[in-house]
């Protein structure tokens, strides 16, 4: 397979030869593409000397773009793998700039892209790169996680690049997911391979006129970082949406609505075939009775607005399958602001799901508007709490516990779901 190496402006850039590297061991084609800032650390002639290509450094270099190069590259390439990863070259990637080859590249190909970030640890933490981070996972990107150590700086903390054995062991699982060649055998064996997945997220809008509606705050990026996890594990994903301005990741089919009753007849629709329901959503309890036509005007020091119960999607579900005998595993949440464990057991019990995944929205650094949260996963066995950590990484210990489930035997299945 052929792999465009992307290497960019960091002291880690030496690390990207030894990727090259490995990646030729495995069998796949290297064609290395150096920024500007990168070829002041490692010379190109040492990565056309090991991957017997032209190295491309200039997007504007004469007779190279002769073909739209980085057109012609994007369409042919099987995987974008960038080592190191620099905050400059993220925010260009989350921001949609293509001001050089490699950002080009970017917007140009639909290849797989994986990502090996690499920088200061402050940089790391600081709130815009997390954000760029979390907004190319939910586009889909993959990432692997920079170690911790003495950096080049001489600071000590997060942000070293990766070793070149993990990076080229992420990117085989990317490109040998279901064990054809010599992937990690965890890739290889992910359970969700072949499964059809229904995830939904963000808010519901509930219309009041045509200008006002009663929505909540939630942005949706929790349910798309599992979505993208989940197609990452090889899963059919279809992703059921509200109305939100965060951008969906690529899973193969993005519904959009915009009320509960919207979300309940997609969700409702699909069911039947799927076999794992995530209920990520926001998803309002209750809707105007009535929705005026025209502009509701201002009259009057209170208006009273008539409000009835939407359907309970995720309910309905766990008592169709307890009626039928079978069905897809469930998985809900539950936004709450206080005794979170005991009433997300509550909800689990009542809705008869598996799991609920559970979060205190009151805090600042947890739940909604936020690139972070804290969860509590409530199953059968009791309630596990986890730390803060990025919703990207939450949504992985998700579907980690989901696995068991869809792992277990059919037995244990249905005495977990009664």
């Amino acid at each position: 397979m052929l792999i465009a190496l992307g290497v960019t402006g960091g002291i880690g850039a030496y690390k990207a030869v030894e990727v090259a590297r490995g990646l030729q061991k495995r069998g796949h084609e290297v064609v290395a593409i150096m920024t500007a800032s990168a070829t002041k650390f490692v010379g190109p002639v040492t990565f056309e000397a090991i991957t017997r290509r032209r190295v491309i450094t200039d997007q504007f270099e004469s007779g190279a773009n002769s073909d739209i190069e980085h057109i012609a590259l994007a369409s042919s390439i099987d995987l974008l793998l960038v080592a190191p990863a620099t905050a400059n070259i993220l925010g260009k990637f989350a921001n949609g700039l293509a001001d050089d080859f490699l950002s080009t590249l970017y917007t140009a190909t639909r290849a797989p892209v994986l990502v090996a970030p690499a920088m200061n640890t402050n940089m790391f933490a600081h709130e815009a790169v997390r954000r760029n981070l979390d907004a190319l996972a939910a586009r889909g990107v993959r990432f692997v996680d920079p170690g911790e150590g003495y950096l080049a700086c001489g600071w000590i903390g997060k942000g070293r690049l990766a070793e070149p054995d993990e990076i080229v062991a992420a990117a085989e699982a990317i490109l040998r997911p279901t064990g054809t060649g010599p992937a990690p055998r965890e890739a290889a064996a992910s359970v969700l391979g072949g499964r059809r997945v229904i995830v939904t997220a963000g808010p519901t809008y509930e219309d009041v006129d045509p200008v006002r509606f009663i929505g909540n705050r939630s942005s949706g990026r929790m349910g798309f970082a599992i979505a993208a996890e989940a197609a990452r594990r090889g899963a059919d994903v279809t992703l059921i949406m509200g109305p939100t301005a965060v951008e969906p990741p690529a899973v193969r089919d993005v519904v959009k609505v915009r009320s509960a009753a919207d979300m309940h007849d997609a969700v409702i629709g699909l069911a039947d075939r799927a076999d794992l329901v995530v209920m990520a959503a926001a998803v309002a309890d209750y809707s105007p009775v009535e929705r005026a036509a025209q502009k509701v005007h201002k009259a009057g020091e209170t208006l009273t607005l008539v409000l009835r119960k939407t359907p309970d999607i995720l309910g309905e579900l766990g008592r169709r399958r307890l009626a039928a005998g079978r069905g897809p595993v469930l998985v809900g949440f539950a936004a709450e602001t206080e005794r979170v464990s005991e009433q997300a057991e509550a909800k689990r019990a009542h809705k008869h799901v598996d799991l609920i995944v559970a979060n205190d929205v009151s805090r600042s650094d947890a739940g909604f508007e936020v690139d972070t949260n804290a969860v509590t996963i409530v199953g059968a066995h009791g309630a596990e709490v986890l730390p803060l950590m990025t919703k990207t990484r939450a949504a992985a210990e998700i579907l980690d516990r989901v696995e068991r489930l869809l792992a277990g035997s059919p037995a244990a299945t249905r005495a977990l779901r009664n």
